[in-house]
């Protein structure tokens, strides 16, 4: 007869079987993301992890819209395409990509650091679920067991702080009354 208490025997079921994670990609940068996202995809996180075996979990995205690039990379990241006709070639610059599907930058990014493993790519991706932004179906939701950490903080934006924090916000120096703004 088995020792394991119940909470013990409940987290090595937890390992065996397979969990849903949920990653909100609000302003984080979608290759360091991908990389994390393919972690869980893979089942790399789990002690039980074997590249001969599929032990990967469920992911759920969401706010896949609302994702951020360093500097300029949404102009200068291109993406290729061909039709298999004659001329089919087609570069298309990542802000162009994510204007046609919001969730194709990020899908492409998490495909490529799946990597092709043993042919298993299509079965892998087949446990990401997407979507632009925070509406969830209920029927997933209700599979979701536990949340994966962002990469970096997500910030407050300047409109969301209120008078009084703004107010008390410290300054370096005060203007001069007949400064001139240009």
């Amino acid at each position: 007869m088995s020792q394991l208490g119940p909470f013990c025997r409940t987290k090595q079921w937890m390992v065996f079987a397979r969990q849903w994670w949920l990653f909100d990609a609000t302003q984080q940068d979608p290759f360091d993301a991908a990389q994390r996202i393919a972690r869980y995809l893979h089942g790399r996180h789990k002690p039980i992890y074997d590249t001969e075996q599929d032990v990967g979990d469920h992911v759920v995205v969401i706010n896949s819209r609302n994702i951020a690039m360093a500097d300029n990379e949404w102009h200068d990241r291109y993406y290729f395409h061909h039709s298999h006709y004659s001329h089919g070639k087609k570069w298309t610059p990542a802000y162009e990509l994510h204007k046609k599907d919001p969730n194709l930058v990020l899908y492409k990014a998490i495909y490529k650091a799946i990597g092709n493993i043993h042919m298993q790519r299509k079965e892998i991706i087949a446990r990401l679920h997407m979507y632009p932004d925070s509406k969830v179906p209920q029927h997933i939701l209700e599979n979701v067991t536990d949340h994966i950490r962002q990469l970096r903080p997500v910030h407050k934006a300047l409109n969301e702080y209120s008078s009084d924090e703004v107010k008390t916000f410290p300054k370096i120096f005060d203007y001069p009354e007949d400064y001139a703004k240009k």
